[in-house]
């Protein structure tokens, strides 16, 4: 049995390039895929469907994924939700302090890792490597 079965993540990018390869990547390795395009619809979705982790990027319109996170964090729900950091946006002591803070599982640079090393890192915070 696929160790990913029943295990949900939601994928919250504005591109929709790469929202499409993440999800296509991780539904094609047993995930289930919840997609969003802005961390507005991406809080909702969150809501709603509960996923076991979160890739969240972090410069998108109508909220960013900092403000996302944020809010999500507020939830009692939202707390432990692993999150996963994917992002075009270089850590500055600003964003580093934001993101230590409120404890995302990784912090990544969409230009540093391939697809196979972010499945690796969703696997490690979900505790299936």
């Amino acid at each position: 049995m696929n160790q990913h079965c029943g295990k949900i993540i939601l994928v919250v990018e504005d591109e929709p390039a790469v929202r499409r390869a993440l999800a296509d990547k991780f539904s094609g390795v047993g995930f289930s895929i919840i997609e969003a395009k802005d961390g507005e619809e991406g809080f909702a979705a969150a809501e709603k469907g509960k996923p076991d982790l979160i890739i969240l990027d972090l410069l998108m319109p109508k909220m960013d994924g900092m403000t996302m996170m944020k809010k999500l964090r507020l939830t009692e729900w939202g707390k432990k939700i692993p999150i996963v950091i994917l992002t075009n946006l270089s850590a500055d002591d600003k964003v580093i302090y934001g993101v230590t803070h409120d404890e995302p599982s990784f912090y990544l640079l969409k230009t540093d890792w391939t697809m196979d090393d972010v499945v690796s890192k969703v696997n490690a915070a979900l505790g299936l490597d």
